[in-house]
């Protein structure tokens, strides 16, 4: 059985004000439990309230833009994290006043579990957490930010399910799913940044293992199915260039780019191995552009070329 407490009683957090003093006066943990907090108080305790323009924050605070509608922008943060406006939040604060994200939320979660096993003795998981949205569901449900002390994912694979099947891709992203059910306890204006989840003892990881954190959960770079807007996409495709190549992926296999490539220029056209590369033969200007966007998006780049013959070769390989 699992349960939670999201205790009242927290009034306003403010810069320095000690966690740990406000959790453990609300709530007594036992060994396995899990303390999830906000990390709009983790921010505010860490000084990371500020008074500015939101729209300025936002661009301080972005590594790259993923997509853009109107005033919406989703973009990857300096934390690594693909969040709407990078996670600057301008809600539960004062007018004029912004609210960052944590510096480091894996180490805020790794202060505060320090500091809660020091006064009592007390071995638990803690995850820090945020409200994000999801590329193809409506509305928002909390993320782990950031976590210490926690398995945060549960990887199924080499396992079986009860009809015998190999798990080879199910692995539950277990501290995101405690921060929603965290977030479904606390709610969003109740003034309850801390809830205590117990029951799950088994994610929680021995006293001074920290394990890796919630950047666990981040996808390294470049393996992103989606990590560029289908609008951002067509034109990173066609502006070519160095700077988007990554978001696009690994390179595809010269088998799928040639079968890609013919389906897209058709008749006239001829798409040939060339060991490791292609040779395109155009039948039209138009059709030697067609695909040099195409091999772009799909990690390649055009090479050399001979009269209406272009030579393309994965992108790594040429850089190599």
């Amino acid at each position: 059985m699992i349960t939670l407490w999201a205790p009242d009683g927290v009034g306003e957090v403010r810069r320095g004000d000690d966690l740990a003093d406000l959790l453990l006066a609300l709530v007594e943990p036992v060994d396995g439990d899990v303390v999830c907090v906000t990390s709009k108080v983790v921010s505010k305790a860490e000084g990371r309230v500020q008074a500015g323009d939101r729209a300025d924050a936002v661009a301080r605070e972005t590594v790259r833009l993923v997509a853009r509608r109107g005033p919406l922008a989703i973009v990857v943060n300096r934390l690594g994290l693909t969040m709407a406006a990078a996670g600057v939040d301008a809600s539960n604060v004062k007018p004029g006043r912004i609210v960052l994200l944590p510096e480091d939320p894996d180490a805020s979660a790794r202060a505060l579990r320090s500091a809660v096993a020091a006064r009592t003795g007390v071995n638990v998981g803690v995850v820090v957490t945020d409200t994000a949205g999801r590329a193809w569901r409506e509305g928002q449900t909390d993320i782990a930010i950031g976590a210490a002390g926690l398995t945060v994912v549960d990887d199924h694979a080499g396992r079986t399910d009860p009809y015998g099947n190999d798990l080879l891709v199910t692995a539950p992203a277990v501290a995101d799913e405690l921060a929603g059910a965290a977030e479904l306890a606390a709610g969003k204006l109740r003034g309850r940044p801390f809830t205590l989840v117990r029951g799950r003892g088994d994610l929680v990881l021995p006293p001074g293992v920290d394990g890796p954190g919630a950047a666990g959960l981040l996808r390294p770079a470049g393996t992103d199915l989606f990590g560029l807007g289908s609008r951002e996409a067509v034109l990173a495709a066609l502006a070519g260039g160095a700077g988007h190549r990554l978001a696009f992926g690994s390179p595809a296999d010269a088998d799928e780019l040639a079968g890609i490539l013919t389906g897209l220029l058709g008749a006239g056209s001829e798409v040939v191995r060339d060991g490791e590369g292609l040779c395109v033969t155009a039948a039209e200007p138009r059709a030697r552009w067609v695909a040099e966007v195409a091999a772009y998006a799909h990690g390649w780049r055009a090479g050399r070329s001979a009269g209406p013959t272009l030579v393309l070769a994965p992108a790594a390989t040429e850089e190599s």
